[in-house]
């Protein structure tokens, strides 16, 4: 790379809204970053410094000190650049249709979409990289939140109407999926449950954060084939230290943990014998397919 494709730290800040005190620290106390410098001293950044940047502000929103933050960057967004590629194309397109607001071409691209590829294929494919690279995007961009919302509020409708109609169908026991977190849409569970529902299972999905004590109730009248609790951000005291433990107790070998705080708490829920799913969706559902595959006996 050449010194003309370098960025300077002031370009840095206004792209990503940290400042240059924050960064300096963050390359000096924590070793986040490291930028090119030039032979007087100046830092110069790439592009990938600021996507590592993105991804720091991106754990932090979820709730991670910044002095826990670095092994967590092992988990890097995939990143696809071959537009001439089926995939590299609609993912374009969909990214493009969300930050121009475009509801008629987003309906007409994953309707098509759902037609031609499989559930799990389009969300390995497709879903999953392009909300990465949108939850990346969002960290310090003006205007974020509007995109956010309008990018969460149009694919919940859509993946909720699928759930209905893979429920309608289901004779398979049901997998209850409950949100830990705060956020409104975490859109991670909702891609769990599109493609648990895509292999029969009948899909419970509670979006709105209950303490987690509070679904033994649920589960002794449902009797669920696995109870996963998903969170984007790190949870509370109270959840690590009494309402998991009693729920645990309550539900051995069957209750889970997937999304971001499964990566987050893994020392923990594995003193509770709970069993950590991995951060990512479409990897979660491929670990939890194969557990319930193996049968009661995980």
């Amino acid at each position: 790379m050449t010194m003309g494709e370098m960025i300077p730290i002031r370009e840095v800040c206004k792209a990503t809204g940290v400042n240059p005190v924050t960064l300096r620290a963050w390359e000096r106390r924590y070793g986040l970053i490291t930028p090119h410098r030039t032979e007087k001293g100046h830092r110069l950044y790439t592009e990938a410094n600021i996507r590592q940047i993105q991804d720091i502000l991106l754990w932090l929103s979820r709730g991670v000190t910044v002095s826990q933050v670095k092994p967590l960057l092992d988990s890097p967004i995939p990143e696809e650049n071959d537009l001439t590629s089926p995939w590299g194309a609609l993912r374009q397109t969909f990214l493009e249709a969300i930050i121009s607001f475009d509801v008629a071409l987003l309906n007409q691209q994953i309707d098509r979409a759902f037609r031609l590829y499989s559930t799990a294929d389009l969300c390995i494919n497709m879903l999953e990289p392009v909300l990465l690279q949108l939850q990346q995007r969002w960290q310090g961009q003006f205007g974020s939140q509007l995109e956010e919302v309008f990018c969460n509020s149009w694919l919940r409708t859509k993946l909720a109407v699928s759930l209905e109609q893979g429920n309608a169908r289901s004779t398979s026991g049901p997998v209850i999926l409950a949100s830990l977190s705060d956020e409104h849409c975490e859109m991670g569970l909702w891609l769990l449950a599109l493609m648990l529902s895509a292999d029969g299972y009948n899909i419970d999905i509670l979006e709105w954060n209950v303490p987690a004590s509070e679904l033994s109730l649920l589960s002794d009248q449902r009797l669920p084939a696995a109870l996963v609790l998903f969170s984007s951000q790190a949870l509370s005291a109270a959840q690590l230290r009494r309402q998991l433990p009693r729920l645990g107790q309550h539900l051995p070998n069957v209750l889970m943990m997937a999304g971001p705080a499964a990566m987050i708490h893994a020392d923990e829920l594995s003193e509770l014998d709970i069993h950590a799913l991995p951060e990512r969706a479409t990897l979660a559902y491929a670990a939890l397919a194969g557990i319930m595959a193996a049968g009661p006996a995980i």
